[in-house]
């Protein structure tokens, strides 16, 4: 499965979560959280901070290196 990036945003804003939000919890850019977002890069730190905000697994597409710790 692709990263759909508009669904991650679209589960983002019912939520009133911001890339920003995301950003600062990763501890990264907000330009490398929306690449990651939008699976134009693969940002650990971006992907983990989504799953600990609570972001559905199965909308992320995790690497197979980040798969194993958090199956859907």
């Amino acid at each position: 499965m692709k990263r759909d990036g508009n669904k991650i945003r679209a589960w983002m804003v019912e939520r009133r979560i911001s890339v920003s939000d995301v950003a600062r919890k990763a501890g990264i850019a907000r330009s490398m959280v929306s690449e990651t977002i939008h699976a134009r890069r693969n940002n650990r730190k971006a992907l983990r901070a989504l799953i600990e905000i609570g972001c559905p697994v199965k909308l992320l597409a995790l690497p197979a290196d980040l798969q194993d710790k958090h199956a859907a």
